[in-house]
């Protein structure tokens, strides 16, 4: 039982639980209503949409193994108590299991691009789970570059769902069939969301980290620049973000989207202020970890917000 336990911790079991709430929310929030109005099936549905969310929750879980398999020595100093492999899990099983599922969501790629008219898923698939290896073996080291490369492979979990229909934009096109700019409207609002929102927390979760990773020659951020300068980079994609979904809400009140923009303010808004808050007196280790739980309900709250996109149509 506590290998199963230590299993399910060493691959995030919560966070392959929110990518996989985001891309169904996505799928039947966003994509579905605009291809059911237009009355086109669309290519990623029933089983085929289940297949598509467990090859992301597997690619994932490997990323999460094998990110754990290259820090076992930092993540001896940042977090002793949270170390699964050499105490629970062998290290030569950790490399079976990071193998198994970044071929099994290659395998589902091809599976959908063979029956589901979706190109190249495949390869999508080999590439994602090829940068979370390279991410984990160096990238996560150097300075922002890992950071950036994390914020983008989040945002690609949206992203995907929208590449998976682009054979339908041509058919769209020529027969204007689908309504394919609202479709990129809110691909990009929410993959660009997922993109800051996880770019602030690799970046806070750095500034936690930073004994461990100064121990083992990482550059990130609050190593190569320090601590304040950092805070200042955060501060400022908090304000960006704050002022993005601020102007958004105008838009929204515009269209008499009252309970989105009322949602928004208290479950986003605010929360982002908090943060900013939060930053700004920052100094242990804790208080970074209570700023980057708060970003992350920030992350979950946000995808939730896809819930009035049903509503409103």
């Amino acid at each position: 039982m506590k290998k199963i336990t230590a299993f399910l911790r060493l691959v995030r079991w919560p966070n392959l639980l929110f990518f996989a709430l985001t891309q169904w929310m996505f799928l039947y929030c966003i994509i579905n209503p605009i291809f059911s109005i237009s009355h086109v099936a669309p290519n990623i549905k029933g089983l085929f949409a289940f297949l598509l969310i467990l090859s992301y929750v597997l690619v994932a879980a490997g990323g999460y193994i094998i990110n754990d398999y290259f820090d076992l020595n930092i993540d001896q100093i940042n977090k002793p108590d949270k170390v699964m492999i050499d105490t629970y899990i062998s290290r030569r099983w950790a490399i079976i299991f990071h193998l198994l599922f970044s071929l099994g969501s290659i395998g589902i790629g091809l599976y959908i691009d063979q029956q589901a008219h979706v190109h190249l898923l495949w390869l999508a698939n080999f590439i994602y789970g090829l940068l979370l290896f390279v991410y984990s073996l160096s990238l996560k080291k150097k300075l922002l570059v890992g950071n950036l490369l994390i914020a983008f492979l989040l945002a690609w979990v949206i992203v995907v769902l929208t590449w998976c229909e682009a054979n339908q934009f041509a058919l769209s096109i020529s027969h204007r069939l689908i309504n394919t700019q609202k479709l990129l409207r809110y691909t990009i609002l929410y993959a660009g969301f997922a993109f800051i929102v996880n770019l602030i927390r690799e970046v806070v979760k750095d500034m936690e980290d930073v004994e461990g990773d100064r121990r083992y020659g990482c550059r990130t951020m609050p190593i190569a620049w320090g601590i304040n300068p950092t805070k200042v980079f955060v501060a400022v994609w908090l304000v960006v973000l704050t002022a993005i979904l601020s102007i958004l809400q105008l838009y929204a009140l515009q269209l008499h989207w009252w309970f989105f923009s009322l949602y928004c303010i208290i479950a986003i808004i605010l929360p982002l202020i908090n943060a900013f808050k939060k930053l700004s007196v920052a100094q242990s280790p804790k208080d970074y970890h209570s700023i980057s739980s708060l970003i992350k309900i920030i992350m979950f709250t946000g995808i939730l917000s896809m819930v009035f996109f049903k509503i409103y149509g």
